[in-house]
Formats: structure tokens, sequence, C-alpha cells
């Protein structure tokens, strides 16, 4: 009854009208460079979860860097379905980073909508464990989908997108985190920290980016705004199918990067070490989204990687 019921809103509802008009947030500055290079950190992951987070965020150069005590944090995962681990992000993950974040003292939300399939959002929270994460950690948890009034149009004059309707309290946070995981998807090729923000797209807009140029309109969203910070749990991948399941491959590494196209094309680097029957381009710079993504100044080509 769920899907069917996504369907029908995905098909009838229509965005959000008369709505404020904003600009784009102004660009982020990556806190996490060497030589004026962009940072991609990478560890083994061990069966501490926390402390393989903890660790590569040493190595990127700290935490710190970002977040002092006091301050408030807006975490976007992947819930876009209530599949388990690498289809969502895992909770056991997103747990490890609200408590690190937490140990500095700062002020945790989390927000999500989930995929037209799988609504309503909550009932997908519910289903992973998320709420019960929540009400555990005091997290406030925002469903974009409960608050139809609380949207903003951002205008970004893209090439393909002249604006885009995202939630305010998304628009309006002080501080990014994003945690993608690693997978190939078999429409957009590649789900990772350029696609993540289609979860903040209203769902009634999210119909026109699959009747062309998607993968060139998702590269696009991020011109509304960018994460401080991505985190990439690569301990589990889909390397066929996706997004919801595939061939699953266990890489056992955590990323992490202040810059969304370095961390992507490092990500891509892996799913392409492993054989499999995907829409990956064999040199991932050709991919639409990050071809993209370098076009509008996203990104940066020459990263460092640290291990």
């Amino acid at each position: 009854m769920g899907k069917i019921s996504g369907v029908y809103h995905f098909l009838a509802d229509s965005a959000p009208k008369k709505i404020p008009v904003v600009a784009p947030k102004p660009r982020k500055i990556n806190l996490w460079q060497k030589e004026d290079r962009p940072l991609v950190a990478k560890v083994k992951a061990g069966e501490d979860i926390k402390k393989s987070v903890a660790d590569v965020l040493s190595l990127l150069g700290g935490l710190d860097r970002l977040v002092q005590h006091g301050d408030s944090v807006f975490i976007k995962p992947n819930f876009n379905s209530d599949d388990p681990f690498p289809a969502s992000t895992d909770v056991s993950f997103l747990r490890a980073v609200i408590e690190i974040l937490r140990d500095i003292g700062a002020k945790v939300t989390v927000g999500e909508w989930s995929g037209v399939l799988w609504q309503p959002t909550r009932r997908v929270m519910r289903n992973l464990g998320v709420e019960e994460l929540a009400n555990d950690l005091g997290v406030e948890l925002i469903a974009f989908d409960e608050h139809p009034d609380d949207w903003v149009n951002v205008k970004i004059d893209g090439k393909h997108l002249e604006s885009v309707p995202m939630p305010r309290s998304a628009y309006e946070a002080d501080k990014m985190i994003y945690l993608p995981c690693m997978k190939t998807h078999k429409w957009a090729r590649y789900t990772g920290a350029l696609k993540l923000p289609f979860g903040f797209v209203h769902l009634a807009v999210r119909r026109d980016f699959h009747a062309r140029y998607l993968e060139e309109k998702l590269a696009e969203v991020n011109l509304c705004w960018q994460a401080d910070l991505i985190i990439k749990d690569g301990r589990k991948a889909f390397v066929s199918g996706g997004p919801a399941s595939g061939e699953l491959v266990t890489p056992g590494i955590v990323l992490a990067s202040g810059d969304p196209v370095a961390i992507d094309v490092e990500g891509v680097r892996l799913l392409l070490s492993y054989k499999a029957d995907n829409l990956l381009t064999k040199d991932p710079w050709q991919l639409p989204i990050v071809a993209t993504a370098l076009e509008h100044g996203l990104g940066r080509r020459d990263y460092i990687v640290v291990e």
C-alpha cells in the first residue's frame, strides 16, 4: 500500500506554490586542503565504527576545523529506502558520526525525504531504526514530507535547472555533513556525494529530473548549497544494480573529504576495480554528473589521497 500511495503522490502532487525565492547559499571554502589541493582521506575500517570514523577525520586534518562546542550541524544521510546498508546509510555509522559530534558539544539535526516507492519517510526511518536512534541520542529528526509549507525556491540559473524547491530547515542550516553510500545506480550510474542532495528536492519536482539530463540536473542541485564535510561509508558497496539492491562487495574502507567531486571520483575508482556489469565509464571524469559538477566549479581534479 505504501508504494501505491508513493507513486500516486509522485504523479499527482505539485511543487509548493508561493514560496520565497532565495539565492544559493555562499560557496563553501574547503577546509581540508594541502598545497591548495583538496584532500581525500581513506582508512581501512575496523570493527569499531566510531574509531574508524574518528581515524579518517583525523587523517583529513581534524573535525575541529569545522565544528566547535555549541555549533549546530545538519546531517544528510541516504535513507532513500528502508533496504539495508549499503542501499541505505548504516544506522550504526550514523550513530558513530552523531556521537563524535556530540562529544564536541554540537547540536545535531538529521533530515531526509525518501524515494517515491518508500513513502512516507517517517516509516522508512522507523523501519531502519533511525527514530529509535534519534530518541536515544536526543537528536532532532526531520522528515521533509511532513513540512509542506516549510520550503524555499533556490534560484540557481543552471544550464538545466533554473530553480529548485528545497527545505527551509536545510537551507538555513549552519553547517552540513553528508553521509553518502558507495554504490552503482541503474539510472544515475552511481550514488555518492553529488547525488545525495537529491533527497532534499521536493518529491513533486523529482519526476521532471528523470525525463531528460538526469545526471546533469543532479549535479546542478549542488548549486543550491554545498556540504562542509562528506564522510562516505565504503565498508560495503554495490558494483552493479542499485540503488536498493545489487551485487555486493566489501571494500572495507571509509572516506572523508570537503570536495564532493574528489570523493566521488575516488569512490568510483574503487567500484571500477571490481569486474561487474554497470553503467560506469572507465574514466570517472567522463561521468556526466562529475563533468557537470566540474563545469560549475563544484570540485577539483587535482585532489590528493591521504591514507
